[in-house]
């Protein structure tokens, strides 16, 4: 392994762990952590590659960002997973993003089914109703107490928070790209 890829796996590793850490915690993602992974990757990507690296983790960007910001626009997510995954394409570029994105798309999924599936089984159907497959809230007025009031039952109503999946599924497409000799860097 290369320095450069050691750097690379280290540094995609400590802000996917931060980020899931983060998310579990806290339920966010600060710009304190996104941004800075972002303009990172890009230095890191031009200083190996010139102009070449800067446009790989361009497009990175492009599809991580493009992919979750259609997502969030639709009510499927938040702004920080939006910039989650437009940092993580810079450092892993459009390909790996992708899959990524369809890795931690089909370990939601799972999860979500283990999750109803205890959540019915150990307390009954309304709960899983109430908990999970309640409406938001109805009503068309926009003030700042109901936008509150809808994000946290937004937030309450998530199985997990999106930084997790995320990170196990770029360890495992690390992986395998480690195993193929296809690292980005």
């Amino acid at each position: 392994m290369s320095p450069a890829d050691a750097f690379f796996l280290v540094a995609v590793i400590a802000f996917t762990l931060t980020a899931a850490v983060s998310d579990l915690r806290t339920r966010r993602l600060p710009n304190g952590l996104t941004v800075p992974a972002f303009v990172s990757a890009l230095v890191a990507h031009t200083a190996v590659n010139g102009l070449a690296g800067l446009g790989f983790s361009l497009l990175g960007f492009a599809a991580g960002f493009g992919v979750l910001l259609i997502l969030w626009l639709i009510g499927g997510g938040g702004g920080g997973d939006v910039k989650l995954m437009g940092a993580l394409g810079a450092w892993l570029g459009a390909r790996l993003t992708l899959r990524v994105f369809f890795a931690s798309a089909l370990l939601i999924a799972a999860l979500m089914c283990f999750a109803f599936a205890y959540a019915f089984c150990t307390r009954g159907f309304t709960f899983l109703r109430r908990r999970y497959l309640a409406a938001t809230l109805s009503g068309t007025g926009k003030s700042a107490r109901h936008e509150a009031r809808r994000r946290q039952q937004r937030i309450r109503c998530r199985v997990m928070p999106y930084a997790v999946p995320v990170a196990l599924s770029t360890w495992l497409v690390l992986v395998l790209a480690w195993k193929t000799a296809s690292l980005p860097l």
